[in-house]
C-alpha cells in the first residue's frame, strides 16, 4: 500500500483548517455585511418615508389625491425612490412610478399589513408590477392616534446585490490571497516539523540496514531531541550486542568448523538449520545448499535416517553406533533433543563421530591378536608334543631322540623369530610415535651393499645372484640400521621366493624429489587382489608355502613401518609369474 510522507499529511491539513476557517470567516462577514447593509438601506428607505409623511401632513391632504400623487412623484424623482400612499382600505393614492388608478389593491402587501398595525413593516420581494425584486418599507401616517394611511417607500435590490456583489468580490480576492499566504506558511511549517522526522527516518533506515556507527542528528524541538537521543542510545546497544553475537557466533562456528565430529541440528519441521564442515563431509554434502532443505532429502542412508527418526520422535538422548556408505564407515552418533531458554522443544542436535579408524584398529587388534596366538601356537604345540613324546621313553632311543631334539631347536627358533620380529615392530612404532627415530644425510650404497651380504649366505644356497646397482653418491635422509633391517627383509623375501639359479636386483636412484630404492626379483610374482594388504600384519599371500620357507609374516609390516618412519613409503608392482618389485620411496638429503 502505497503510503504518503508525514510532509502530506500535515500540510492538507494545515491548508484545509485554514479554508474552512477562512470560509466561515467569509461567509459570516458576507452574511452580517449584507445584514448590516440591508438594515442600513431599510433605516433609510424609513427616513425617506418619514419625510413623505410630514410632507403630507393630516387627514385633508389624503382627501387631495392628485395633489398625493404629485408629490410621491416628485419626491421620488428627487430620491430615486418610489413612494407610494395607500389608504387603510389598500387603495393606492399616490405612487412615484405609475397611475394609482390602475394599481391593484395593496391590502394583501405584507408590509402594508405590518404598518397598518401601528408598526414598520419591512418586505423583500419581487415587484410584479415593476418587475423586479425590491425592498419595501412602510410607515403608518397618524391623525390623533389614528392611523389614516401608509407610506411605503422602496428601492430595487438589483443595486444592493450590485454593491454586495462588489463588496463580495473584495471579500473572495482577499481571501484567495490570504489561502495563498497561509499555504505557503502551512507548508513551510509543515515542513519544519517533518525535516527533523525525515533525518530520524533517514537515521532509523541506516540503523535498520546494520550502519550502526553514525548517530542521528538532535533536533532543536525537545521531544524529538528525546527520541534521537533514545535512537542513538538504542543503536549503541544494538551495536554493542550484535558485536557480542558476531563475536559469539564466529567463536561458535570456529569450535564447529574445528571438531573432528559431525554436528547437525534440525529444527521440529524437519529442516536443517546447522551443519559444520564435518558433518557435510560425512553426509556427502555442500553446507551451503544444504541447509533449510529437509533432513530426509539431505540424508541417503537409511540407517542414518532411521537413527535422526528415532531422535525426532523421543524426548531421551539416543547414542548408536551407524553404519553408512554401505558399511564402509561406521558413525558413533549421539541424538539429544534442542530446546530454548523456556524448555520448550524446537528440534534436535545429532553428533557424529566417524569411528571408522578406531574400529578397523580393533578388527587388526583382533586379527592380530588371533594372527599371534595361531603363529606363536603352532611352535609351542610342536615343541610340546615332541617333549611329550621324550618323555614318554622316545629318550631312550638316540636316533630319534636326536631327530626330535633338532625339531624342537627350529621350533624354538622359529618362536623366537616371531617374538623378535613382533618387539621389533612395537619397537618401531613406538619410537616413530615419540619422534626418536633420527635420520641423518648420508650415502646409501654402504647400507644397500650391508643388506645383501647379510641375505648373501642364504642366496648362495638357492643359486640366486644378487645384484647392486646404486650411484656411489648418492645421498638420502635414512636411519642406516632400520634401513639396512628393511632392506633385509625385501632381500630375503626376493630370494626366497625366487625360483634356483635366478638373480634378484637391488637399485637405487634419485627420481624428482625423491630417492627411491627397487628390489626385483624374478619369482612366482603376486596377484593384484592381494596389493591392498599385502603389508599387513601376518597376511600371507600363500601361507602354505610361507611356512614351508619360515616366515613369520611380519617382514614386510616392519618394511611399511620402517619406510614411514623415513618419511617415505613403500609401493608394489608384479605381475604372476613372472616375478615382483617392490620400491622404497625416501626423502633425499
Amino acid at each position: 500500500m502505497h503510503r504518503k510522507k508525514l510532509l502530506w499529511h500535515l500540510f492538507p491539513f494545515f491548508l484545509l483548517v485554514t479554508l474552512v476557517t477562512l470560509v466561515a470567516v467569509t461567509w459570516y462577514s458576507a452574511r452580517s455585511w449584507r445584514l448590516f447593509f440591508l438594515e442600513q438601506t431599510a433605516a433609510d428607505l424609513e427616513t425617506r418615508a418619514r419625510l413623505v409623511e410630514t410632507r403630507i401632513g393630516g387627514r385633508p391632504a389624503l382627501e387631495n389625491g392628485p395633489r398625493v400623487d404629485k408629490l410621491c412623484k416628485d419626491l421620488g424623482k428627487i430620491t430615486a425612490t418610489r413612494l407610494t400612499v395607500i389608504l387603510p382600505s389598500g387603495k393606492v393614492l399616490g405612487d412615484t412610478e405609475e397611475d394609482p388608478a390602475r394599481m391593484d389593491n395593496h391590502g394583501d402587501r405584507p408590509e402594508f399589513k405590518e404598518a397598518i398595525t401601528g408598526r414598520v413593516g419591512v418586505s423583500t420581494r419581487f415587484s410584479f408590477t415593476l418587475a423586479n425584486r425590491r425592498m419595501y418599507v412602510a410607515i403608518p401616517i397618524k391623525d390623533q392616534d389614528s392611523i389614516i394611511g401608509v407610506v411605503r417607500a422602496s428601492l430595487a435590490t438589483t443595486a444592493i446585490d450590485q454593491a454586495l456583489r462588489a463588496y463580495y468580490l473584495k471579500i473572495v480576492l482577499g481571501g484567495l490571497v490570504i489561502a495563498l499566504v497561509v499555504a505557503a506558511l502551512s507548508f513551510l511549517i509543515s515542513r519544519r516539523l517533518s525535516n527533523p522526522l525525515e533525518n530520524l527516518k533517514r537515521g532509523a533506515l541506516r540503523f535498520a540496514q546494520g550502519d550502526l556507527s553514525r548517530k542521528l542528528p538532535i533536533p532543536p524541538t525537545d521531544e524529538l531531541a528525546s527520541l534521537a537521543e533514545v535512537l542513538n542510545d538504542m543503536a549503541s546497544k544494538l551495536e554493542e550486542r550484535i558485536d557480542a553475537l558476531i563475536r559469539q557466533g564466529q567463536m561458535q562456528e570456529a569450535v564447529l568448523s574445528s571438531m573432528i565430529e559431525g554436528v547437525i541440528a534440525i529444527d521440529a519441521e524437519q529442516r536443517l538449520i546447522a551443519l559444520n564442515r564435518a558433518g557435510a563431509r560425512l553426509l556427502g554434502v555442500e553446507p551451503e545448499s544444504a541447509l533449510n532443505q529437509n533432513i530426509q532429502e539431505v540424508v541417503k542412508d537409511s540407517q542414518l535416517r532411521g537413527f535422526i527418526n528415532h531422535t525426532l520422535s523421543t524426548k531421551d538422548p539416543l547414542e548408536e553406533e551407524v553404519a553408512i556408505n554401505d558399511g564402509r564407515s561406521v558413525l558413533q552418533a549421539h541424538g539429544t533433543s534442542l530446546r530454548d531458554a523456556a524448555g520448550t522443544g524446537i528440534g534436535v542436535l545429532i553428533v557424529l563421530h566417524d569411528v571408522t579408524h578406531l574400529r578397523r584398529l580393533e578388527h587388526l587388534r583382533r586379527d592380530f591378536v588371533a594372527n599371534v596366538s595361531h603363529e606363536l601356537k603352532t611352535p609351542i604345540t610342536s615343541i610340546k608334543g615332541f617333549v611329550e613324546t621324550l618323555l614318554a621313553g622316545a629318550l631312550q632311543e638316540p636316533e630319534n631322540a636326536g631327530n626330535f631334539l633338532r625339531i624342537i631347536a627350529r621350533q624354538a627358533d622359529r618362536l623366537n623369530e616371531i617374538i623378535n620380529d613382533i618387539l621389533s615392530l612395537s619397537r618401531i612404532e613406538q619410537d616413530a610415535e615419540r619422534g626418536q627415530i633420527f635420520l641423518t644425510t648420508q650415502k646409501i650404497k654402504g647400507v644397500l651393499a650391508a643388506a645383501i651380504e647379510v641375505c648373501e649366505p642364504k642366496a648362495k644356497t638357492r643359486g640366486i645372484t644378487v645384484h647392486l646397482q646404486c650411484p656411489e653418491d648418492l645421498r638420502a635422509r635414512i636411519n642406516a640400521p632400520l634401513l639396512e633391517q628393511a632392506l633385509v627383509n625385501l632381500v630375503d623375501n626376493a630370494i626366497k621366493y625366487s625360483e634356483e639359479n635366478r638373480e634378484v636386483r637391488v637399485e637405487a636412484e634419485r627420481s624428482g624429489p625423491e630417492v627411491i630404492i627397487r628390489v626385483r626379483d624374478q619369482g612366482s610374482g603376486i596377484k593384484p587382489e592381494h596389493f591392498p594388504r599385502l603389508f599387513e600384519r601376518f597376511y600371507r599371500v600363500d601361507p602354505g608355502r610361507s611356512r614351508q620357507f619360515g616366515g613369520t609374516g611380519l617382514g614386510l609390516a616392519i618394511v611399511k613401518h620402517i619406510t614411514q618412519a623415513h618419511g617415505g613409503k613403500v609401493t608394489v608392482a608384479s605381475t604372476p609369474g613372472k616375478g615382483s618389485i617392490f620400491s622404497l620411496h625416501l626423502l633425499p638429503d
